[in-house]
C-alpha cells in the first residue's frame, strides 16, 4: 500500500519552490482547503437544510439569481482569507466590486485571490456536481496599503496558483503553482485531502466534446463546421463519432476533460457576443491548469492567459482541452474568420 500524503504535507514539501513566499502561499493554500471542506459539508447537507438550499432572492452582478449556498460559500472563503492575513483583498463573482481587507494584518498580505465560490450553482437543486474555482496573484500595490483595482486586473500569466474543487461523488481539489497539476481527494474518515492524482496530464487527444449544441446555429460558423466535421461524423481511421457530454457546470465538464481528454467550448453567440464565462474567476484559473497539464486554452483567437483584463466581470469566449482537438477547432475557426459574431 502506498504511503498516504495529505495536502498539507504536499504543500509543505513544495514550499521551497517559492522562496519569495516565506510560507505565506503555503498557508493561503491551506486556508483554501479549509474553506473547501466547509463548503463540501454544506453541499452534502443541502438537501436536508432549508436555509442553504434554493434561491436567496437576490441577483448577483452577472444578473443571475443567487442561490443560498452561493452566499454561504462566498462567506466561508472571505472569512478564512480575512483571518489568515496572507490576502490583502479579494474579488468574487458574487460581489459587484472587489473587496480590500481593512486590518493592518491583511494590508500587509502579499496576495489577492479571485474566485467563483460555487460554479454551476444552478444545478444545486438537481444534485449535479458543482465546484469552486480560485486564482491567486501577488499584489501590485504597496505592502501595508489597501488593495486596489490594479491588484485584481492582472493577466492570467501572472498567476502564482490556481485551482478548483469539485463537489461530486467525492470532493476533490486540483491545483497548480506552475509546476504541474496535482489532485487531492477528501477522505471523510480523517477529514483531510489526500494525494490521489499526482502529476496530472491531459491526454493529447480525446473522444468527448462538451458544448451546448442548442446554441450551435447562433455560434461562429467555424465552430459549427468543427462539430459537424470532427465530432459528429465518422472520419477515416475512426470507428465512431465523438461522444457529446455537456453537464453545464464548468468545473465538472473541465474535470472530465482533464482526466479523459476532450474539448470544452463556451463560445460567443449572436445573443452573447462577448461570451458568457468570466475571464478572471473562471477562464484564467482553468486555463492555467489546462496548460500546466499539457492542454490548450484560447478564446478561439488568442491565448486566454495573455489577455489584459479591463473589467472585474469581463466575459470571453472559451475553448479548452486536449491539444489535438483544440488545434482542429482553431483551424476551423481560422478558416471561417475570428471568434466573433
Amino acid at each position: 500500500m502506498s504511503q498516504l500524503v495529505t495536502l498539507h504535507e504536499f504543500i509543505m514539501a513544495r514550499q521551497a519552490d517559492f522562496p519569495f513566499a516565506s510560507g505565506e502561499l503555503s498557508r493561503l493554500l491551506s486556508d483554501i482547503a479549509v474553506a473547501s471542506k466547509m463548503v463540501s459539508m454544506d453541499v452534502r447537507r443541502a438537501g436536508l437544510v432549508d436555509h442553504i438550499l434554493g434561491a436567496e432572492g437576490n441577483t448577483n452582478v452577472q444578473g443571475e439569481e443567487q442561490q443560498k449556498l452561493d452566499v454561504v460559500a462566498d462567506n466561508h472563503f472571505i472569512n478564512l482569507f480575512k483571518a489568515g492575513g496572507e490576502v490583502c483583498g479579494i474579488a468574487s463573482e458574487e460581489n459587484d466590486d472587489y473587496l480590500p481587507f481593512k486590518s493592518q494584518k491583511s494590508r500587509d498580505g502579499k496576495y489577492v485571490v479571485l474566485f467563483d465560490p460555487l460554479d454551476g450553482s444552478s444545478n444545486i437543486d438537481v444534485n449535479v456536481s458543482i465546484g469552486t474555482i480560485f486564482s491567486v496573484y501577488r499584489r501590485k500595490s504597496k505592502t501595508g496599503e489597501e488593495a486596489n483595482l490594479q491588484d485584481m486586473l492582472q493577466a492570467g500569466h501572472e498567476q502564482v496558483a490556481a485551482g478548483y474543487v469539485v463537489y461530486g461523488s467525492s470532493t476533490m481539489l486540483v491545483y497548480t503553482t506552475g509546476r504541474g497539476v496535482n489532485g487531492f481527494t477528501l477522505d471523510p474518515l480523517i477529514g483531510e485531502f489526500c494525494l490521489s492524482h499526482p502529476d496530472m496530464k491531459m491526454p493529447e487527444n480525446g473522444r468527448i466534446y462538451a458544448i451546448n449544441e442548442g446554441n450551435i446555429n447562433i455560434c461562429n460558423p467555424g465552430l459549427k463546421k468543427y462539430v459537424q466535421t470532427y465530432c459528429q461524423q465518422t472520419r477515416e481511421g475512426a470507428s465512431r463519432p465523438y461522444s457529446g457530454r455537456y453537464i453545464g457546470s464548468l468545473v465538472a465538464d473541465f474535470h472530465r476533460t482533464l482526466i479523459k481528454g476532450g474539448i470544452y467550448v463556451y463560445p460567443s453567440t449572436t445573443t452573447d457576443p462577448e461570451g458568457k464565462l468570466r475571464l478572471l474567476y473562471e477562464c484564467n484559473p482553468i486555463a492555467f491548469i489546462a496548460e500546466q497539464a499539457g492542454g490548450l486554452a484560447t478564446t478561439g483567437v488568442e491565448r486566454v492567459m495573455e489577455i489584459q483584463p479591463e473589467r472585474l466581470h469581463q466575459r470571453i469566449p472559451f475553448y479548452v482541452g486536449s491539444k489535438t482537438m483544440m488545434k482542429q477547432a482553431m483551424a476551423c475557426l481560422e478558416k471561417d474568420g475570428p471568434e466573433s459574431i
